[in-house]
């Protein structure tokens, strides 16, 4: 008697069109608006949106009304959950094809091929600095990072000063906003937008950095209050976690420049 045939993995299913992987892949190291990814994949409007409605239903995609312009809205691709969905593909075909994901690169890596960051939210005061010191932290400063604002705060917010103390073991006491202005004729790899109102204003860059935007709500205009800071600075620091991993492939810059606006 056969067997009965395995169901087709759900991943397949989802990531195997070519315009859902197209959008995933474009996704996958920066938040876009739907006209962006339009244009980045080269498809109908309707089309896109009808393919990022099975990926948002698959839970692979998430989405946000923007807060520089509530008609607009930015989508997110949860790399965590692709990661787990991938392996358990893997392994439904054959037990040997279960595979954990690539460790970051070493800091001795990062000291061989240094790279530098910016972050830069309005303020200064909260997402940036914690992504700052968050990525600091992390490769123990091999990694050349600052953060800015556009329009910077006189200080930085108590919660987040006292979130990266508390969860992080990180001290930023003394630590100043700086704008924007001050760093746009300084050289950096990487340019990471982490609120949409700076994303419009953020000044050209010498050498053409790889801009990437992750659309993170402002924790100090969230009633939550220190829950919010929590929250994005658990989200910051798994995106930090991702952004490592392109780090350490830094050869391949010029192929993959980010055409993010």
């Amino acid at each position: 008697m056969a067997s009965a045939r395995p169901a087709t993995p759900a991943f397949v299913h989802v990531a195997a069109h070519p315009v859902r992987w197209r959008l995933l892949t474009e996704l996958a190291a920066s938040d876009h608006r739907v006209r962006e990814l339009v244009e980045l994949v080269g498809q109908p409007q309707n089309l896109v949106s009808y393919h990022l409605r099975l990926l948002r239903g698959a839970g692979l995609v998430s989405s946000r009304r923007s807060s520089f312009d509530a008609r607009d809205s930015y989508y997110h691709l949860d790399l965590d959950r692709c990661a787990t969905a991938l392996t358990g593909t893997g392994a439904a075909l054959h037990p040997a094809l279960r595979v954990d994901p690539p460790a970051p690169p070493t800091r001795a890596a990062l000291r061989r091929r240094p790279c530098r960051v910016l972050f830069a939210c309005t303020g200064n005061s909260s997402r940036s600095p914690m992504a700052e010191a968050l990525l600091r932290h992390r490769t123990r400063g091999t990694v050349r990072v600052t953060s800015a604002g556009s329009i910077p705060k006189d200080r930085l917010h108590p919660d987040a000063v006292r979130v990266l103390r508390d969860d992080h073991g990180i001290d930023v006491r003394g630590r100043r906003p700086r704008r924007l202005d001050s760093v746009a004729t300084h050289r950096f790899d990487y340019v990471v937008t982490l609120c949409d109102k700076v994303r419009e204003v953020c000044p050209e860059f010498p050498d053409h950095p790889r801009l990437l935007h992750w659309s993170i709500p402002d924790p100090a205009a969230d009633a939550a209050g220190y829950a919010a800071f929590r929250r994005a600075a658990a989200d910051i620091d798994t995106r930090i976690g991702h952004l490592l991993h392109l780090i350490g492939h830094t050869d391949d810059m010029e192929v993959h420049r980010d055409r993010a606006r």
